[in-house]
């Protein structure tokens, strides 16, 4: 028997499917400008790559605002408890049909396992492919603050490489855990409607 909620607030629906269509316009032109393949040519993907970061950046300026001011920042904050039974649950439970050991409710939206993930793309991922991201764009002023004769653009590239091939596999294994939920396309529509279907049995 399943309980209807209502969880996501319609801005945290707007920044989320927001920041997912910036997230493919980088991934898609990025590595088009890594040279993976030809789409839209190589100055055209610099230019949509560099628009889509810098909107993207405005978004999580304001974003982060929404979280400070309306307590939603409480949601990220991390926690052990209950992350064996989630691990187990995504490697075993989910295919034997389990019951999943977490039920989502206004505040609390993100199990622990969630919780353990973001922190690890804001605490690291996010740092390593914006601040390589940044050092790469302002490649061109770095002779104003004596940067070339410590940094190499070729290991400043790299490390972008490396966070976005980071911040691909969180994006890919982020859709996928979208169709765990009692129907391939719950978790989907919940974020579209901001309502969601919870098992009233925890």
């Amino acid at each position: 028997m399943n309980e209807r909620i209502y969880i996501y607030k319609r801005y945290e629906r707007f920044w989320h499917w927001s920041q997912a269509l910036l997230i493919i316009v980088m991934m898609v032109t990025g590595f088009e400008v890594h040279g993976s393949y030809a789409l839209i040519g190589f100055e055209q993907a610099v230019q949509a790559h560099t628009l889509a970061a810098w909107a993207l950046l405005v978004l999580w300026a304001f974003t982060i605002f929404w979280q400070f001011t309306t307590g939603e920042w409480r949601q990220y904050l991390p926690s052990l408890k209950n992350v064996g039974a989630m691990i187990r649950y995504y490697t075993i439970g989910i295919f034997t049909n389990a019951p999943h050991p977490f039920r989502k409710t206004v505040a609390q939206k993100h199990n622990p396992l969630q919780r353990l993930a973001y922190l690890a793309l804001l605490a690291f991922i996010s740092p390593l492919i914006w601040g390589s991201g940044i050092f790469y764009l302002f490649y061109g002023d770095w002779a104003k603050f004596g940067l070339d004769r410590s940094l190499s653009l070729a290991w400043v590239a790299t490390l972008h490489v490396l966070g976005a091939y980071m911040i691909t596999a969180f994006f890919f294994i982020h859709v996928y855990l979208t169709t765990t939920g009692h129907t391939v396309f719950a978790h989907v529509k919940a974020m579209i409607t901001g309502w969601e279907e919870v098992d009233e049995r925890h």
